[in-house]
């Protein structure tokens, strides 16, 4: 348990309904100046800021950038949001004018194995579960205008086909937020010929959906429009594609989307204000928060924590490939969250043995830490490592880490966030302070635009994985090519395999390499545009686990949500 748990036996949820939380008009008069009448609150304690407002700030300067990530993560955790929460609240704390950026969590990993993703202990965003379950209805508006689209595909077929559509090739599938591994591969319009006609599909889960990538790049509404009208929804017998605008379906899903496109205020525990926005999965999509949140914090404070999913190989490198190069963000500094107990299970050890000194695991276990900084500083940024600390740690291990970190050339500070707030990560807050006001991060892009879409997968996969090389049909090749011939060459590559190994193998920890990295299918995200990568057995639309955490989720007798986190 993080150090101090044991004064603090209050569960996640618990220390969330007990805050005193403030009314969120507040919060954004007094920390962010924004008047009540740009706010359109959901309730006391939510709001979305209004655009026209936002249009306002485009000559303001921009504060600094910190890009928290992390080691490949592990089942003894390693506690990026609650990082990403208590040092924003650290920043405050030593006296800067700070915010947080933070994705919306997925209704699959709430009721699923992951969990909330909120934050945990006294570095948490509020109201918790609120921002668990159905927020601000942003999740429900990308389904709706996802599967409205679909609707549309199968009702323009109903009615003779105009666009001559084959149904073999519609790349369009169903989404859903919710983990349901039987809706994978399906088969739709059964019942008869007043229900259509019968084709093969599917579903992905909603944070996979290539709406919620173009609501996340989208730098306003415009642009959100624009992106969803060039959505290519399927292919002509003679291969030519069908896109979201040729069934006029882009106006209706922008109606959709509206209102969701404006940013969600919340605040931490200590009343920090923090936008929580979008939120793609960064092991099967890009993995960040809203363009238009991030974009607006960096107008509203001095400096700005925001995170990319799961570890720097997944989440920083779409982070700076992806979302940095297609809106001319840069981090000015990158923060590397591990704990000593995920490091040890990177060196070999069982969960159940992680309380135990193991100096010589660890030891192993450093090169999976070691292999994020190196990846990080290909791209140009300093880095600065923060080590949740954990009741189980012994100065040894700490002594190693640091050390080890010293001869890495960063510095590790032990942070103690959870259970004491934004004071806990003090140090780590100086020294991301140090960094940025050094100027010494100088942002660089792993592959060119002009390189070819085969070979930025394996510059991502040689460079960032450590790999010997990557495995692909030639049909995935040819795929790519004739991507490359309708002129998206130049887009950038999204990633989809495990978030727990530099391999495509889960159960391989540390730092692998000379592996290979299988590619299973390419998919073409024209409107959100990146082609995206299928690698070895990442699955689209995830299963629940064995014991669900849906599970121990339940309303109690007044009314309150218990078992969430």
């Amino acid at each position: 348990m993080p150090a101090s748990q044991h004064l603090n036996p209050k569960s996640d949820i618990e220390i969330s309904q007990a805050a005193a939380k403030r009314p969120i008009v507040e919060i954004a008069r007094e920390k962010l100046g924004i008047a009540p009448e740009n706010l359109e609150p959901y309730g006391h304690y939510k709001a979305k800021i209004s655009m026209d407002y936002i249009k306002t700030l485009k000559d303001r300067p921009n504060g600094k950038l910190i890009l928290v990530s992390a080691i490949s993560p592990t089942p003894a955790g390693e506690g990026k949001t609650t990082t990403t929460v208590g040092l924003t609240d650290a920043l405050n704390h030593i006296g800067k004018k700070a915010m947080l950026c933070l994705r919306e969590p997925s209704l699959g990993p709430s009721f699923g194995m992951k969990g909330g993703a909120a934050g945990g202990g006294y570095a948490q965003v509020v109201p918790m579960e609120d921002i668990n379950l159905h927020f601000t209805g942003d999740f429900h508006a990308i389904t709706a205008a996802h599967n409205l689209l679909a609707a549309l595909i199968d009702n323009h077929i109903y009615w003779g086909n105009a666009l001559g559509i084959d149904s073999r090739r519609i790349a369009w599938r169903r989404v859903m937020d919710m983990n349901d591994r039987a809706l994978r591969q399906i088969v739709c319009s059964l019942g008869g010929v007043a229900n259509g006609f019968p084709r093969e599909a599917g579903f992905d889960i909603t944070v996979a959906s290539e709406v919620m990538a173009i609501f996340c790049l989208a730098r306003d509404l415009d642009d959100l429009k624009e992106r969803l009208g060039n959505v290519i929804v399927a292919y002509t017998r003679d291969r030519k594609p069908v896109r979201a605008r040729d069934l006029k379906a882009h106006g209706a899903m922008t109606a959709l989307l509206k209102d969701a496109l404006a940013p969600n205020l919340v605040q931490t525990l200590e009343g920090t204000p923090a936008f929580v926005h979008g939120g793609p999965f960064a092991n099967i999509a890009h993995g960040c928060n809203s363009v238009v949140a991030t974009t607006t914090a960096l107008k509203l404070a001095d400096y700005v924590v925001t995170e990319a999913g799961f570890g720097a190989d997944l989440g920083a490198e779409k982070f700076i490939n992806i979302k940095c190069r297609k809106t001319g963000l840069a981090p000015d500094c990158v923060v590397l969250v591990a704990t000593i107990r995920a490091l040890k299970m990177h060196g070999g050890v069982k969960r159940e043995d992680l309380k135990a000194e193991n100096l010589k695991a660890l030891e192993a276990g450093m090169a999976n830490l070691q292999r994020h900084v190196e990846n990080v500083r290909k791209f140009g940024l300093e880095a600065v490592v923060s080590i949740n600390r954990f009741s189980s740690d012994t100065e040894t291990e700490i002594k190693l880490v640091q050390e080890s970190c010293r001869k890495l050339g960063v510095e590790a500070f032990m942070a103690d966030h959870w259970a004491m707030g934004g004071a806990g990560a003090a140090d780590v807050a100086r020294a991301v302070v140090k960094i940025c006001d050094s100027g010494k991060s100088k942002l660089k892009f792993l592959y060119p635009d002009d390189m070819p879409l085969f070979e930025k997968i394996e510059t991502i996969a040689r460079e960032i994985y450590r790999a010997r090389g990557v495995a692909a049909d030639k049909s995935i090749r040819d795929q790519l090519k004739a991507w490359e011939d309708m002129g998206y060459g130049k887009l950038p590559i999204c990633i989809a395999k495990t978030q727990y190994s530099f391999s495509t193998d889960p159960d391989l920890k540390g730092a692998p390499v000379d592996h290979i990295i299988p590619i299973r299918e390419v998919r073409l995200s024209a409107g959100a545009e990146f082609v995206v990568a299928i690698c070895g057995e990442i699955m689209t639309m995830p299963g629940l686990p064995k014991v669900p955490a849906a599970d121990s989720i339940d309303v109690d007798a007044e009314g309150r949500i218990v078992g969430l986190f």
